[in-house]
């Protein structure tokens, strides 16, 4: 699958405003590595600039791991050192400089995290990739997504198989037993774009519109991978794409460069940042 021009080809006068601005807002004590990989992906992939929304106890022992190139942005935690509902206002206020936000990787479980989740997904409105503890934070509160019947924001989930069950309320086995139609029906019902992860992952928009990807393998099953899925997408986004297409081409390019990965380091021995490296060779593939 060829890329589309808008990605590949770069005005000779280009500046890093024009690829995007990608704020993803991730991590926490337990979980700092998913908005890292995250990050990554999404520098790896195109876009412009990046900005890592965190909580402010973890800032200072995550400058020191993460990608130079990308930017953090201290926000108000909890006791327990998850990001509050406090954090708010700094997050709505800063998004209004984004192109695209990300919201979930390494966020936790806590109960203000998940209302600040939740309160992000409903009110601000800028394209959006819901992903991990943001998609556990619409468990309990998918009447948030109705929103998004307002064709000027456009918005994408990646769940995983339990987690697409847990957000319908059925079995991973009623979600693998049908993942098309549940797809397509979630999508549908939402006016979201689906991205339903796992063998053969399944884009479904709201319109629609279904992609099957062929790309990929078994090795992929390992901690990190769904984040750096996240930070392709969102990279996408933010280079100019519509949700459907973000995705689908984020997933083929996913999963090709985690075939590249397994060859070079087996399937067993293979790692998240192992994807990662592994961007640009495929982006040369798909030119």
């Amino acid at each position: 699958m060829r890329l589309p021009t808008r990605l590949l080809q770069r005005k000779v006068n280009s500046h890093k405003g024009d690829f995007g601005h990608v704020f993803i807002i991730a991590g926490s004590p337990s979980f700092s590595g998913a908005a890292i990989l995250t990050a990554q992906a999404a520098m790896r992939s195109g876009s412009g600039l990046v900005t890592l929304g965190i909580p402010k106890g973890i800032n200072s022992s995550l400058i020191k791991i993460k990608p130079i190139e990308a930017m953090t942005l201290p926000l108000e935690q909890s006791r327990l050192g998850n990001l509050s509902l406090d954090s708010f206002k700094q997050i709505n206020d800063f998004a209004k400089n984004v192109d695209v936000i990300i919201v979930g990787p390494g966020l936790g479980k806590e109960l203000t995290t998940q209302k600040l989740a939740r309160k992000i997904i409903k009110t601000i409105r800028k394209p959006m990739v819901i992903d991990a503890d943001g998609l556990n934070a619409l468990v309990f509160g998918l009447s948030v997504l109705r929103r998004t019947r307002d064709e000027r924001r456009e918005m994408i989930l990646t769940p995983h198989p339990a987690e697409m069950a847990r957000l319908m309320g059925k079995s991973v086995k009623f979600v693998q037993n049908s993942r098309k139609e549940v797809a397509k029906k979630f999508a549908q019902d939402y006016n979201v774009t689906v991205v339903l992860k796992g063998h053969n992952t399944i884009v479904a928009s709201g319109k629609g519109n279904i992609y099957i990807n062929k790309t990929g393998n078994p090795g992929m099953a390992t901690a990190g991978s769904g984040d750096v899925l996240s930070g392709i997408i969102a990279s996408f986004m933010g280079q100019g794409l519509d949700a459907f297409s973000a995705a689908k081409y984020a997933v083929y390019i996913h999963g090709l460069a985690g075939d590249l990965a397994a060859k070079r380091k087996t399937q067993i021995s293979m790692i998240a940042s192992d994807i990662i490296d592994s961007i640009p060779e495929v982006v040369k593939r798909s030119s």
